[in-house]
Order: structure tokens, then sequence, then C-alpha cells
């Protein structure tokens, strides 16, 4: 069980973990990219209790990671489809999934593969601006615009400003 909240921290990471850091959150959005987007389903597919599920399914719709879209009025019964956020969050998936096919792959191997236009996914993270991988020695963290020194970056931020030539916030 979590001890604390990450939502009031002043870090984009802690912000987003709360949001997608326990560890059935990322499994249910990618279910739901996969096409298990009914409650029964989800909770088939990853054997989840039912109260379990029904909180990650509230609050992934309401942190906008996914809707809600009814299927039948009589009962009423709801599937679950990403938001622009959501999609955005499978390419995050994807790249973790291909980390742990290369450092945590079961004995027999990956358990499933992506294509992308036909050819084998090998995700990298690049710069948007040059298209280079991002690897950690060829990146300098410097201080943003909402950069200061508060919960989730007490010590960060001071040393990024200094670093900066700056004083901290």
């Amino acid at each position: 069980m979590r001890q604390m909240s990450f939502a009031d921290m002043h870090c984009s990471l802690a912000r987003s973990l709360e949001v997608m850091g326990d560890w059935w959150t990322p499994l249910i959005v990618r279910d739901v990219y996969l096409g298990v987007d009914r409650f029964q389903d989800l909770a088939d597919d990853l054997g989840i209790s039912r109260n379990l599920l029904t909180a990650r399914l509230t609050a992934l719709v309401d942190n906008g990671i996914l809707t809600r879209v009814p299927y039948s009025e009589r009962p009423p019964r709801h599937r679950y489809a990403l938001t622009e956020a959501g999609e955005e969050l499978v390419s995050v998936l994807i790249a973790l999934t291909a980390w742990g096919d290369r450092w945590r792959a079961p004995a027999e191997g990956p358990p499933i593969r992506f294509e992308h236009h036909g050819h084998e996914v090998r995700p990298q993270v690049s710069c948007g601006e040059c298209g280079e991988a991002l690897e950690p020695a060829g990146i300098t963290p410097k201080p943003g615009p909402g950069g200061r020194a508060a919960p989730g970056t007490m010590v960060v931020a001071r040393r990024l400003a200094e670093r900066a030539g700056h004083r901290p916030h």
C-alpha cells in the first residue's frame, strides 16, 4: 500500500508516477491498448480483484488516461478506451516492455512482440530535435521554468541551479 501521495510534489516524474506508479495501472493501459477493454475481460486477464480494478479504472478515467464508452444500456455496461494522453503512454509502455524483454524476459523469451510497418519494434528514446538516441552520458539536466526547491525536488533543484550558476528559489 502506498504510504504517501506524489500529487503535490514539484516534479513531473513524481506526478506521473502518482497516476501510473502502481503495478496494475500500466497493465490495465496495456490491456486496453491490446483490445481487452471490458471490465470482466480485464479482471479475467489480469487476475485482479474487482474492487481493485474498479479503483484503478476510476483513477485512470479521473486522470484523463481512459474514457468510459457505453456499449449497453440494459444493463448499463461500458468499455474503456484510451484518451490522447493514454495513447501517448503506449509508446512509453512499449519501451518499458522492450527493457523487460532485454533484462527480465521469461526463459522461453519475450511473451509478446510488437511490429511497426512490418518490422519488429526496437524502441529507442530519441531527441525530437536532432533524432539522436538519448543516452545518459549525452544529457545535461538544467533547471526548467518551473524549477524550484520543493517536496520531490529539494536537493535536485538546488544542484541544478548551482550547476547553472543560479541561486535556487
